[in-house]
């Protein structure tokens, strides 16, 4: 299914940001195997993510913990002051960072550790519920 198509069938518009080329094509890859999500943009530095949400209004980031130039708090309102629907996944390497993602306003947090399938499991509860405004996930704040 190309890109157009998934976009017409109402696929989840997903924002890729990490630093790293190798893991931004693993999770393009990744996310791409399931017809019902599309990464509709990337980012590599703090900067970039507020850029590409002011041009595509993604329904889901995910954001790497460790993206250079990024203050995650403030990343965060700003980018929920130009896209306020947005969920944003924080993903980071050290487990110990989930708080911080989550306190900083984060709405979900996956370990770069844990397997693939989780961070597609979250995004794909969050797609059954039909929104992406609010909580619910136990991975969740």
């Amino acid at each position: 299914m190309t890109y157009q198509s998934r976009r017409e069938a109402g696929a989840v518009r997903i924002l890729v940001a990490e630093s790293r080329p190798d893991v931004r094509s693993a999770l393009k890859l990744l996310l791409e195997q399931d017809v019902g999500m599309v990464v509709s943009s990337e980012a590599k530095r703090g900067g970039d993510v507020l850029e590409q949400v002011k041009e595509t209004c993604p329904d889901v980031i995910i954001l790497d913990c460790d993206l250079p130039g990024l203050q995650i708090r403030d990343l965060l309102r700003a980018v929920r002051s130009v896209c306020p629907g947005v969920w944003v996944v924080a993903m980071c390497a050290r487990s110990e960072a989930r708080q911080a993602a989550l306190s900083a306003g984060a709405d979900a947090f996956v370990s770069k550790a844990d397997p693939p399938q989780s961070l597609l499991d979250i995004i794909r509860q969050r797609t059954m519920w039909g929104t992406f405004g609010g909580s619910g996930n136990a991975t969740e704040k």
